[in-house]
């Protein structure tokens, strides 16, 4: 005699096979989606708050230079290939961070790909804060808030120089200049 099972249990059975197939199908579809991606866009871009901005203004022993911008700032795009340059020059003699104003969803896309385009490979740093004229104050009490702004800072933590707008090649190399102690001769 056939035994039978309870039809309870074919129930069970055949939910548990759905169960399974659904989860497997989803994982596939999951690896495909994945593989179909396309990798990240450039260097990684760092989201920064107030707190974490606070520790980068804080001077390591060598000149601090800072600029901020955006991407859809267009005289902040003209004047990167000459921050481009000078992290190309000063490099290991100065520390420097650039800090991006755009939205924080644009920080796995078109900020990395701004940077990519532009060879930068300098830190760069998304801050994202509910106050920013906090953030702005913590720069500079003479700091609007217009981009491009970029600030200078000394050894030992004093601001040497600030400029809003677009920042001059050799203007910025002169003030460097001015902060970098000289190699002794050999």
């Amino acid at each position: 005699m056939k035994r039978r099972l309870p039809l309870r249990s074919i129930a069970g059975a055949i939910a548990f096979g759905w169960l399974f197939a659904s989860l497997f199908a989803a994982d596939a579809q999951g690896q495909r989606r994945n593989a179909a991606q396309p990798a990240p866009v450039g260097p990684k871009v760092e989201k920064i708050d107030e707190k974490r901005f606070a520790e980068l203004l804080k001077p390591n022993g060598k000149p601090l230079l800072i600029n901020f911008w955006a991407t859809w700032c267009e005289p902040c795009r003209q004047e990167f290939p000459d921050l481009v340059k000078i992290d190309a020059e000063y490099k290991g003699k100065i520390d420097f961070i650039t800090i991006s104003l755009d939205f924080e969803e644009e920080i796995a896309t078109t900020v990395p790909k701004f940077l990519a385009e532009m060879k930068a490979e300098m830190p760069t740093f998304l801050l994202v804060t509910a106050d920013e004229t906090a953030a702005i104050q913590m720069v500079s009490k003479d700091w609007a808030g217009a981009l491009p702004f970029t600030v200078i800072y000394a050894p030992d933590g004093t601001m040497s120089y600030f400029h809003q707008g677009i920042v001059k090649h050799d203007v910025l190399q002169a003030e460097l200049d001015k902060l970098i102690k000289p190699t002794p001769a050999k």
